[in-house]
């Protein structure tokens, strides 16, 4: 079956991927500038075509509570919010993380702190990639740049989440959630009919009782389900490592930018080019694991790198650990929901030749 072509918003495109994908179940609660995929959903009332819930919870943190259990029941089950909703879901995020439990939560990131603005930003690096609930854990980081990502990081994270027992987060921002693009839509994909072997079902004689818990009172055996997670953890980082790169080949000067600010960035280095600097960019696509060993390869051959981001700057401490000092590392960022434009970021660069 050929794949749909549409014309739709980076919001909703996430939401249509997900009913497409077999996902079981949808827990959320509104917040701007995300709100449009838990209304998408509601519209297209996916439990009459596929028997997907659909669920408007009444706080964030009864939605990833939700996510919580679905996922231990071995479904494909998943959230989305903004920034500060993402941050009331910090301590489920932890559970389910340590619980080792697939799902997917999706970050259509506004600026902060607090409150801060509807407009879109990229400061949840840290929340997203460093683990911003308490303990020694990751999520697996997938940064989409374009409305089509958005709806094939959908399936790709659930492949991933089910692949290592462990929550997936998309870190978008509000402007790819909010712009339109064309889309090429996959074909609906049939439920997954069999569950995992470690999934709560109730128990059948045949086997002992399924646990699904992030509570250990063992420091000894606690200690062990962490070396455990961690060796999980080194896994990810020697096999899904993901990243893009545009005119490396013979750059002399770096961008190291994700999501709009390296749409921002791929003009800049075209711009670049017109006036006879040999600009390049490397754009991560997954933040974690961060595409660290590329980077320190470039890094060697290159005159100055430029982290891009739309923040004060967090992305920029794993590009500085990456180059390991082979070359001076910088940052250019706006803040407060403003995107940097690539005449602004140009003009960073020749600030530095």
């Amino acid at each position: 079956m050929e794949k749909e072509l549409r014309l739709m918003k980076g919001n909703e495109a996430i939401a249509e991927a997900a009913i497409r994908a077999g996902v079981d179940a949808y827990f959320g609660y509104p917040i701007t500038p995300q709100s449009e995929i838990l209304e998408y959903l509601m519209e297209a009332n996916p439990y009459e075509k596929t028997g997907m819930v659909v669920l408007q919870a009444e706080s964030e943190p009864a939605a990833i509570n939700m996510v919580y259990g679905g996922a231990a029941c071995g479904k494909k089950v998943m959230t989305t919010s903004s920034s500060p909703g993402i941050s009331l879901m910090q301590e489920g995020i932890s559970y389910i993380a340590g619980a080792e439990l697939p799902c997917l939560i999706v970050n259509v990131v506004r600026g902060g702190p607090g409150l801060g603005t509807i407009q879109p930003s990229q400061s949840d690096y840290f929340q997203a990639c460093k683990g911003g609930g308490h303990g020694d854990y990751h999520l697996l980081v997938l940064a989409p740049a374009s409305v089509q990502e958005m709806a094939d990081f959908v399936e790709l994270a659930f492949d991933l989440a089910f692949k290592y027992r462990n929550p997936v987060m998309i870190l978008s921002d509000g402007a790819i959630g909010q712009m339109m693009e064309k889309v090429y839509l996959k074909p609906y994909r049939e439920r997954e009919k069999t569950l995992p072997e470690w999934a709560t079902t109730g128990k059948p004689p045949t086997r002992e009782r399924n646990i699904i818990t992030s509570l250990n009172l063992d420091p000894y055996l606690h200690e062990k389900h962490n070396q455990k997670i961690q060796a999980k953890y080194r896994e990810m980082e020697k096999n899904e490592v993901r990243f893009e790169e545009f005119q490396t080949e013979d750059a002399e000067y770096l961008f190291v930018a994700y999501g709009t600010s390296a749409r921002v960035c791929q003009k800049a280095v075209q711009l670049a080019r017109t006036e006879g600097i040999k600009a390049g960019l490397i754009r991560p696509i997954t933040l974690y694991p961060f595409p660290s060993v590329r980077i320190n390869e470039l890094a060697g051959k290159m005159k100055h790198i430029i982290s891009v981001e739309m923040s004060a700057g967090q992305m920029v401490e794993d590009v500085r650990l990456a180059v390991n000092g082979q070359t001076e590392v910088t940052h250019f960022g706006r803040m407060g929901g403003v995107i940097p434009t690539p005449e602004e970021v140009l003009e960073d660069l020749k600030s530095k030749i």
